[in-house]
């Protein structure tokens, strides 16, 4: 496997929520990291030279204690979208919908060729989920 060009840590509440809705709703390649002694536990989200890295919350504080009051100030992902491609964007529409999770814009049809449909994860990050769609 090639170098990793890029990476962004995101702080989550909980790692088995965020687990559930990266990996499990959106099917993406999410795995358990395995951390060395003192590390924190966390999460990967490997693709084409980036991950994305999800630590708790309670570990940031823990290990930079003077980030642990901004953590609180903060509304996560002000300013910060995640555009993900995805397969099979109108079943993870229905279990996004079915999980109650918040939808900022529906699945649409976009002139550029593809469906798409912005959500917060349960963190409040914005994603944005895009699939390529031929032949419509």
């Amino acid at each position: 496997m090639g170098r990793t060009a890029f990476s962004i840590q995101l702080c989550v509440a909980d790692l088995g929520t965020t687990e559930a809705f990266y990996a499990g709703i959106l099917d993406l390649p999410v795995q358990r990291a395995i951390t060395p002694f003192g590390a924190p536990e966390h999460l990967l989200l490997k693709s084409e030279g980036g991950e994305v890295i999800f630590v708790e919350d309670q570990a940031v504080g823990q290990l930079h204690p003077i980030l642990e009051a901004r953590l609180d100030n903060f509304p996560r992902g002000v300013g910060m979208t995640l555009h993900v491609k995805v397969t099979g964007i109108e079943d993870i529409y229905q279990e996004l919908l079915e999980e109650d999770l918040e939808i900022l814009y529906p699945l649409e049809l976009k002139p550029y060729g593809t469906l798409e449909l912005w959500c917060f994860d349960p963190d409040g990050y914005l994603v944005v989920l895009e699939e390529e769609v031929r032949g419509r």
